[in-house]
């Protein structure tokens, strides 16, 4: 790894010139501070991120890393509890906008740039290599469904797999006996532990597992409607459906009647989160609830202190769950 020596070395000038260029001082030219950043580039210079907090004042500024799901009617939620947190903190919500295909990205780069005093993260799996560069950057960071832990980063996420098991013991009661599995990126943590769950209640009432009954799609409208087109091509298809979203599970219902079917007449819909839409949709749709908004709340608490406390130990935060029965369940034919 390139140190800010190498970076001065490279670009032909000091290290005290470096770290102005990093730390944004204003006594460096804009030839300077352009072939600095070039050679940042080209080295891939990592900045200390615990060193700059040394040497600079707070920014009073929290950044948060989305991963092309603003228009998620759970980030809006999530959101929403988030500004409430931050409205009497004295802090600012800076959204970084990411190019996550360019392998010359940094996400430690592009904070110190931006100089937010810490992070929260969501929808970018542990694969991704921008979680990981937080936490060795010790950066103050929450992960929202991102199970990953460091010495300044901490995450919540909900009870996902006891929500699923619920869900399961309640299409088991009502008799459904072909259950399938409707899910985004097993990758994060909430669709691998709802995964989890799903396969728990089979076992737990001694039903068979089908590959074929298990759809691994992206976590949107478009991916829960291609997937239960796959389902409905089956011989044999199921009598009840489990996603692991509200959108994944309208796309569903929205498959199911373009096939002309009927939910839940001819297949039962369960969906996650609760979002606003889960009451409103023709059939009200069944889902288990997790409280966005606290989420969004205790995220940003949570945040604020790790940034204002070096000494205090990063959480590990499970949101508890409950499940709203509504329409789009009934028992199998």
């Amino acid at each position: 790894m390139a140190s800010i020596t190498d970076v001065a070395k490279h670009a032909g000038v000091s290290v005290t010139t470096v770290s102005k260029v990093i730390n944004n001082y204003t006594d460096v030219s804009e030839k300077t501070r352009k072939k600095v950043n070039e050679s940042i580039r080209l080295l891939r210079y990592e900045p200390n991120v615990v060193a700059r907090g040394l040497v600079k004042k707070r920014s009073w500024t929290i950044g948060i890393l989305l991963h092309n799901i603003m228009t998620n009617p759970f980030v809006s939620e999530m959101m929403s509890g988030m500004q409430k947190a931050l409205a009497s903190s004295g802090y600012d919500l800076l959204h970084l906008s990411a190019n996550f295909n360019d392998p010359d990205y940094s996400v430690i780069r592009h904070c110190s740039s931006r100089n937010v005093d810490g992070m929260v993260v969501f929808g970018i799996g542990r694969d991704n290599k921008i979680p990981m560069d937080l936490v060795k950057a010790e950066l103050p960071t929450m992960f929202v469904d991102t199970d990953l832990i460091g010495r300044r980063a901490g995450y919540i996420t909900a009870d996902n797999r006891n929500g699923i098991l619920t869900v399961m013991e309640h299409l088991y009661n009502l008799g459904h006996r072909k259950i399938a599995f409707v899910s985004g990126y097993l990758g994060y943590v909430a669709g691998r532990t709802r995964f989890e769950g799903y396969q728990q209640g089979l076992r737990q009432f001694q039903l068979p597992y089908y590959s074929n009954y298990v759809e691994i799609s992206n976590f949107d409208m478009a991916g829960g409607y291609n997937a239960m087109q796959n389902l409905l091509k089956l011989p044999d298809r199921p009598t009840a459906v489990v996603c692991t979203s509200d959108v994944m599970a309208l796309g569903v219902m929205n498959a199911v009647t373009d096939a002309g079917l009927g939910v839940p007449g001819d297949i039962s819909v369960v969906g996650f989160d609760n979002t606003a839409f889960a009451s409103i949709v023709k059939p009200g749709l069944t889902t288990v609830s997790q409280n966005i908004f606290s989420i969004g709340e205790r995220v940003i608490h949570q945040l604020i202190e790790l940034v204002e406390n070096p000494d205090y130990s990063p959480p590990v935060l499970v949101e508890p769950v409950e499940l709203i029965i509504r329409e789009s369940t009934s028992a199998p034919r």
